[in-house]
């Protein structure tokens, strides 16, 4: 590589450590092309960059981007983990990685200009993706929400039974319209007056011996 290649290196890296949410340090030793392919296509789903170069590049990129913190992680073996998207889901990545081979001993790293020890990018790895994250704040918020219209549909549900069965009684009764009373249940009904009958007076019976003139 010529002074003009390197240059252009120190260049790119340099805006890419500025423009980068969080930079992970890791000693790389061991790792072979394949498990590096790998991990490149996991850091891609949190939009990170997997960089192998010279730490003398690297520091000539860290003093132009005004990231001096990261110098003294540049001894060894040293691979950058240059992140844009999701800071937790990339330690997780490598994290995982390192775990899973028992390979990439973290460095440290920097997030938000702020230099991170090998301990915080393993306390980082072990957060929630941001997806998550959202995912339990909306919760937390919409749980109170749900609650009270949970109770409006309760309220409104009752006036509305209660209008129902208003409307379901019988209509009031107008004064000048209303009905003789029904007689009362149990009372007897009056007897009907009996009227007397006499039988006319039979015939006197004629004597049983008669007289003969």
């Amino acid at each position: 590589m010529n002074r003009k290649q390197k240059t252009a290196v120190v260049d790119e890296i340099a805006e890419q450590i500025q423009s980068a949410e969080a930079v992970f340090a890791v000693d790389y030793r061991g790792i072979s092309v394949s498990q590096v392919a790998a991990l490149r296509v996991r850091l891609r789903e949190a939009d990170a960059r997997f960089r192998v170069v010279k730490n003398s590049l690297s520091e000539r990129a860290a003093d132009k981007a005004g990231m001096d913190m990261l110098k003294p992680m540049l001894i060894g073996p040293t691979a950058l983990a240059l992140v844009d998207g999701d800071a937790a889901l990339a330690a997780k990545a490598l994290n995982d990685t390192a775990r899973s081979l028992q390979l990439l001993e973290f460095k440290g790293g920097v997030l938000n200009g702020e230099a991170l020890s090998a301990e915080d990018v393993r306390s980082i790895a072990r957060l929630p993706a941001r997806e998550v994250l959202h995912g339990q704040l909306v919760g937390t918020i919409a749980a109170p929400l749900s609650g009270l219209v949970r109770t409006l549909n309760a309220l409104i549900a009752g006036v509305a039974i209660q209008l129902q069965a208003i409307a379901d009684m019988d209509p009031p009764v107008l004064v000048g319209d209303q009905a003789p009373p029904a007689a009362e249940p149990g009372a007897a009904a009056e007897p009907e007056a009996v009227t007397e009958t006499t039988e006319p007076d039979a015939p006197a019976a004629p004597d049983a011996a008669g007289s003969d003139e």
